[in-house]
């Protein structure tokens, strides 16, 4: 299930979003990218709709997800 982020508080999208840079151990090159600016970059995400906050009932956790992957889950429940 999609979770709007806007209805979110900020405080708690900005926790959701740390705890998901910070267990995703994204790669991001060469350069370290300090969390603040990967927060942003998120957050950017799930406002241009690129990524999604999704609730799974099944094993009642929130995660981020890439469009794509999000559209990939979809077809492999149908």
């Amino acid at each position: 299930m999609i979770i709007p982020y806007k209805d979110l508080q900020p405080d708690t999208l900005t926790g959701i979003i740390r705890e998901f840079v910070l267990r995703e151990g994204t790669e991001y090159g060469e350069d370290d990218v300090p969390l603040a600016n990967k927060v942003a970059q998120v957050k950017q995400q799930l406002a241009s709709g690129s990524a999604f906050l999704v609730y799974s009932e099944l094993h009642d956790t929130v995660n981020i997800l890439p469009i794509d992957q999000f559209d990939q889950q979809e077809n492999e429940q149908e």
